[in-house]
């Protein structure tokens, strides 16, 4: 599923005991989070925040990067850049590629978070893999890039001009031999914020969204089209719908009505709604499926039996699992069917 040309302005090796999770609020907003199963840097919150992308494609039985190269400080990095405001950090990653190369990526595996001070700042970098088709040419947009190299692992390593990008080189080149690193995203959304159940007195399949639910509605499509899942499924109560029906629109995908993920079937028949969930694993499409709160306990329990135990303690362990809005985000390995190789949790930019 790499991308290839023409996409200007439109793209687990098993983890060792140490890892820790990285979960890294945005500056911009307190609302706004990330939590990822890969290594994060120490400390307390850094005064920066940038995301940014290893793009790679495949090269006979080995790999390429792509390497930028920036006048302003002439040295070779990977594409990345400082979030902005009103912006949640995959958005970030993804903006920052399509600026600087003209590509724009599907977010792949995340990669280790890295620490370095600017200044008398500290900045965090969060990577993300992304894969890219022989097809793909990236450009270099002339301002902040001048150059844009594909290169093997082991020369990236001699040509990076900041050291601590060599720790997601290193983990990119792990997944790759350990067959992980072509993934494919199957993400989970709890419908935005709906009316107070108390204020609607018609049918509950029928309550909207609040104003809050519909700005986060909003963030939600934004934020989807950082992994462009080609299928929807949802619950049909309007709710539902109303979350992820206008990503559906933008990105062209057809939405898929599954009735078992409704809160009154899945009360009913909580099996039924349990095979929708697996369903997420078994195909091969990228894929999001957006149900109610109620529903997500046997969604996390049919996730949490197929991923290694580290990672199944990365999912939501309370009430309410995941926030209104909010996404789990699992890379699932295309050549090893079902095997989660990462987990993330992102919470949109409302506001």
């Amino acid at each position: 599923m790499p991308r290839t040309a023409g996409t200007r302005a439109t793209t687990t090796a098993e983890r060792g005991t140490g890892s820790r999770t990285v979960s890294i609020p945005s500056r911009s907003s307190s609302r706004t989070a990330y939590r990822s199963s890969e290594p994060g840097p120490d400390g307390p919150p850094a005064d920066v925040l940038a995301a940014g992308c290893l793009c790679w494609r495949r090269a006979g039985e080995g790999l390429e990067v792509l390497l930028v190269h920036r006048p302003r400080y002439d040295d070779w990095s990977f594409p990345k850049g400082k979030q902005d405001d009103g912006e949640t950090l995959p958005e970030t990653a993804c903006r920052e590629v399509r600026e600087e190369v003209g590509l724009l990526p599907r977010l792949g595996v995340p990669l280790p978070a890295i620490r370095y001070p600017v200044g008398d700042s500290v900045k965090d970098v969060l990577y993300w893999a992304a894969e890219f088709g022989p097809g793909a040419r990236p450009a270099p947009d002339g301002k902040e890039v001048d150059e844009v190299r594909w290169v093997d692992p082991d020369a990236a390593r001699g040509m990076l001009g900041n050291r601590s990008d060599v720790a997601p080189l290193d983990r990119l080149v792990a997944l790759h031999g350990a067959g992980d690193l072509a993934t494919r995203p199957a993400i989970v959304v709890r419908h935005a914020k709906a009316k107070p159940r108390s204020s609607w007195s018609r049918a509950e399949g029928d309550r909207p969204l609040a104003a809050t639910g519909k700005r986060q509605a909003l963030a939600v499509t934004r934020l989807l089209q950082a992994w462009s899942p080609e299928r929807v499924l949802t619950s049909p109560w309007l709710r539902c719908l109303s979350t992820v029906v206008p990503y559906a629109r933008k990105a062209g995908v057809k939405v898929r009505e599954r009735p078992q993920l409704t809160e009154a079937a899945h009360r009913r028949h909580p099996r039924k709604a349990a095979a929708v969930v697996q369903t997420v694993l078994d195909k091969d499409a990228p894929v999001a499926l957006c149900t109610h709160r109620p529903v997500l306990p046997t969604a996390l329990s049919v996730l949490a039996r197929q991923m290694d135990p580290r990672l199944a303690a990365q999912l939501p362990q309370k009430d309410p699992w995941l926030s209104p809005g909010e996404l789990l985000v699992l890379q699932v390995s295309r050549r090893h069917r079902r095997r989660v190789v990462s987990v993330e949790l992102v919470k949109p930019f409302d506001d």
